[in-house]
């Protein structure tokens, strides 16, 4: 997103282009000088020069860190793998679902970096990296992959490449002899893309093969009825570039038709749209509506497409839906999911991180006060767990614990700099600098985080990282002076790829007819200035911004006291709801008729779960429909709640000694015996070693080898208490099983947690956890490698500074007395001799099975439906669905409402079948230790930056 796309519609005019180009310009003068005045105002705390030079410096670094590891360890493949040192390629790894479907075989985090490499002052590098591409990528590949992430991450990435790449021809210093190639591939692409169209409605299908299209026998895809709306409406801004740029109009023909459907289908009392819709029908699937995961970017284009094409129906359109978003799901500082025929019934009690791009296209709209409230609640939560996790509640508990790295956030805090001049939103970006480089950083790359809450790592790096992240936080400390073009001659599409906006008034084959119709009169201050002014972004006055933050500074710790909801608040001092979810007994007739006249069916399944579903047709009245979405939103939030206080959080094992440092953190699951390292901060610390027997069901053979150690075991044939019995009387300070499972990996599978064996385990005092078998192995693994192995058992991953208080500190990790001027030096010496250096998104909730062993032969006692009552029964055995709210699609049933649908009570075993080679062995990847260990020694300058302030 670019910072000066907040331009207002004014009025019509045939000479487009022109007056496109003076507004944009005036805009980004008046951004210019408001940052002048806030900057200068005295005790604005203004970041020092230095300090801004130091942190753009980092940001090279880090960027080198993450794109050469790569280039030497994964190119051609599609993405790096940064734990295990190598490229993902689509169907040599696990399926990961439809997260995989980015993934083409056409070397995607390259084409994704292009322009990242120029906008970072890199055009040597992205010399090579244009060569690299044309050489090597083949676009004809027999694979299936998603419309959306090939248009906004493969198509943007050949075009703001292009784009990039004939600024610098017309520079006369690089890429001399660049003749369009680019161009030529992105043509190409995009009539692979074509045959997705071919829909009665426009909407394309979601996937397509490159190779044989959609309704090819060998196509493999063509069968899918739904899409989500941001995946048809995300679109326009790459396939109009392609037409501007070939004067081919067919691209962005059928970009305008899609979402020309998508605003006919819109709900037009709300003017709100549903997150997935059926593309041969138009009918909506999912009717929740939102600004995060589904729907995000469809508002984003519509904003975009008047910025770069000049069109005002984009605008109207764009104005109509922002007026419903700040009307019903906007709840300051909150962004609530709602129903669309019903906008004042909230859909969720959660928020997902997508939606952290709205605050910077507020800032785009105009709106600067709810950007600022909304960026601020998020700053909180990134505060509390370092990252922002893939979603959260509405009083900011963990939902879903995953973090791969996006850059949504790091995108709305560098909008929120260029509108207000505020240095408040430099030091947010200090923040997310030191978080990554904290946290995140491996040996190899960066890595996603698994569990936010314990610091666990996956092995994942996406390629919008490279794309957005690094972008984002460059341009945030860069001086105009830093850049070597014009940064507001371009737009950013939704992957942060660069369009020049001088396309507006290039090969205008489409026509510009006002295709909104129905045009509903909003509100005068929609559209009541051609380009924002300092003064209607923001007023004349330095605390502005800091004003609208200080209340909600402590919003997260304090967490706000759960006003009623507007739907309660309609009701006034009116009747009070016939049944509340609270009160509830599936036993009890009485309550049964009622349910039956709010159109809520109850259904014993035959596990010993209860099922409830709500038809609002069948209720007896409007009324009562009413009543049911209301009770069933309740039933929703107590059985989440009721699951949350019986699930133990996951747990950390950390691996201390060299060569790891601490770097490597894997998810383990908690036992519901022994130490709870939720209240022993501390956590505990030792050498491991292998017991014998190796499955820990008798007493232990070589208790020497164990004691004061923490000991390794295999899972199986006796229940974990006795493992935990016979290891702490061999003198073992804790305990870790390790499931025989072949390939099993917290990747796949859920949370696991040990569970007693019935007895009273008040005995059992040392710290137990359980390790799937992917992660077992790389400590073994390790073990063989170097022997003695340390590892630290926690709640949550502790940082070095935690780590090595009172010990002795490799001298090659840190040097305390370095000085910030020889770092500095350091840094800029390291990038010198550099030269080559992202739904909704697949999140699954880590609610999983608690076991107790032996498994075979046992089954769980069901729950009686006679007796059951959600208010006090197992919230497991509850499934609760909205028909005509909210239809999950195939691939959400399991993930949406976790506390919900995942209903099955599982006292057995969880497994998890992968394919075997997830196996991570050390002795045999394509990455030796010795070569890790050589890539932990190029980064040890890095290391001494950041651990200069944390020790």
């Amino acid at each position: 997103m670019n910072g000066a796309a907040g331009c207002q519609g004014g009025g019509g005019g045939d000479d487009r282009g022109p007056r496109w180009r003076r507004p944009w310009k005036l805009l980004a003068l008046g951004l210019l000088s408001a940052s002048s005045v806030l900057a200068a105002a005295p005790g604005a705390g203004a970041m020092s020069k230095e300090e801004k030079r130091r942190l753009g410096n980092q940001v090279l670094e880090m960027f080198d860190h993450a794109y050469s590891n790569y280039m030497e360890h994964a190119y051609p493949a599609d993405e790096l793998m940064p734990l295990t040192c190598r490229g993902r390629v689509r169907g040599q790894e696990p399926s990961r679902g439809d997260v995989d479907d980015a993934l083409g075989k056409f070397s995607l985090t390259l084409i994704d970096t292009l322009d990242t490499l120029v906008v970072l002052n890199k055009s040597k590098e992205f010399e090579e990296a244009v060569k690299k591409v044309i050489k090597d990528v083949n676009l004809d590949n027999d694979i299936v992959v998603s419309v959306f992430e090939t248009n906004i991450r493969v198509l943007g990435g050949l075009l703001g490449g292009h784009s990039v790449a004939i600024m610098l021809k017309e520079k006369g210093e690089y890429m001399q002899w660049y003749n369009g190639e680019l161009l030529h591939m992105a043509k190409e692409l995009g009539y692979k893309l074509l045959p997705a169209f071919n829909t009665t409605s426009g909407l394309p299908y979601p996937r397509v093969n490159l190779k044989f299209g959609v309704r090819h026998p060998e196509a493999r895809t063509g069968t899918e009825t739904d899409t989500c709306t941001a995946c048809a409406g995300t679109l326009i801004l790459e396939f109009a570039a392609l037409s501007r740029f070939t004067g081919t109009s067919i691209f962005e023909e059928y970009a305008r038709k899609a979402l020309d459907f998508i605003w006919e289908k819109r709900q037009r009392s709300s003017n709100l749209v549903g997150v997935t819709i059926n593309i041969h029908t138009g009918d909506w699937v999912r009717k929740d509506s939102g600004v995060g995961a589904g729907i995000d970017s469809y508002y984003e284009y519509l904003l975009k497409a008047y910025v770069l094409l000049g069109d005002d129906s984009f605008l109207e359109r764009f104005n109509t839906h922002y007026d419903a978003i700040m009307r019903y799901i906007s709840q300051p500082p909150l962004l609530l999911d709602v129903h669309i025929h019903k906008p004042m019934l909230n859909a969720r009690t959660w928020m997902d991180s997508l939606l952290a791009f709205f605050p910077g296209l507020q800032v785009l709209k105009g709106d600067i006060r709810p950007a600022i409230e909304t960026h601020e609640m998020l700053y909180q939560v990134i505060k509390k767990h370092n990252f922002l996790p893939e979603a959260f509640t509405t009083d900011f508990r963990v939902h879903w614990a995953q973090h791969p790295l996006r850059p949504e956030f790091a995108e709305s805090t560098y909008f929120l700099y260029k509108a207000t001049g505020d240095p408040y939103y430099l030091e947010v970006g200090k923040t997310l600098i030191e978080n990554l480089n904290k946290y995140a950083r491996v040996p190899c790359g960066f890595a996603a985080m698994k569990d936010v809450r314990t610091g666990s790592h996956e092995d994942r790096m996406d390629s919008f990282f490279l794309a957005e992240m690094f972008k984002y936080l460059y341009l945030l400390f860069a001086d105009k002076e830093d850049m070597i073009f014009d940064i507001e001659d371009y737009i950013f599409t939704t992957e942060a790829h660069l369009l020049p906006l001088w396309l507006s008034t290039t090969n205008q084959t489409i026509s510009k007819k006002n295709t909104t119709t129905e045009y509903t009169e909003l509100d005068d201050s929609n559209f009541d200035w051609t380009c924002p002014n300092t003064q209607i972004l923001f007023p004349n006055d330095p605390m502005f911004a800091q004003s609208i933050r200080e209340p909600l500074k402590n919003v997260v710790d304090k967490s706000c006291p759960r006003g009623i909801s507007r739907a309660e608040e309609s009701l006034g001092s009116g009747p009070k709801p016939p049944l509340r979810a609270r009160d509830f007994m599936a036993s009890n007739p009485e309550h049964l008729e009622i349910l039956k006249k709010m159109g809520v069916s109850l259904i014993h399944l035959k596990d010993g779960r209860v099922q409830l579903v709500q038809h609002a047709v069948q209720a007896a009245s409007s009324l009562d429909a009413e009543d049911g979405l209301r009770f069933m939103q309740e039933m929703i939030e107590l059985s989440s709640q009721q699951q949350k206080e019986q699930q133990l959080p996951p747990r950390a094992v950390q691996i201390v000694s060299h060569p790891f440092f601490g770097r490597v953190v894997l998810t383990a699951g908690p036992a519901q015996f022994g130490m709870d390292l939720s209240k022993h901060k501390a956590g505990t610390r030792g050498f491991v070693a292998t017991i014998k027997p190796y499955n820990g069901c008798s007493e232990i053979t070589n208790p020497e080898a164990v004691k004061e150690k923490i000991a390794l075991m295999q899972r199986g044939q006796c229940m974990f208490a006795e493992k935990a019995r016979n290891v702490q009387k061999a003198g073992a300070i804790g305990g870790i099983v390790i499931d025989d499972n072949e390939g099993s990996s917290s990747d796949t599978a859920p949370l696991f947690q040990m569970a007693g064996d019935g007895k009273n385990t008040d005995d059992i005092t040392i710290p137990m956890l359980f390790l799937f078998n992917k992660e077992g192995n790389i400590i073994l693994d390790a073990i063989r490698e170097y022997e003695a192995v340390e590892v630290l058992l926690s709640d949550k991953a502790k940082d070095r500074a935690t780590i090595f208080k009172g010990k002795m500190i490799p001298n090659y990790i840190i040097d305390s007395n370095l000085e910030m001027e020889n770092m500095d030096q350091k840094l800029s010496e390291n990038d010198s001799h550099k030269q080559n250096s992202e739904e909704a998104t697949s999140a699954s909730q880590d609610v999983g099975a608690v076991s107790e062993e032996p498994e075979e032969g046992e089954n769980s006692d069901v729950n009686d439906p006679d007796s059951l009552s959600p208010a006090h029964a197992d919230s497991d055995s509850i499934s609760i669905s909205n028909q005509d709210s909210y239809v999950p699609g195939t691939d959400e049933a399991s993930a949406l409402e976790p506390a919900c649908t995942q209903g099955d009570h599982q006292p057995q075993e969880q497994k998890t079948e992968t394919e075997s080679n997830s196996k991570v062995n050390w002795d045999n990847k394509v990455q030796p230790m010795e070569s890790i260990l050589a890539d932990w020694n190029e980064d040890i300058e890095a290391f001494e930056m950041m651990e200069k302030d944390e020790l």
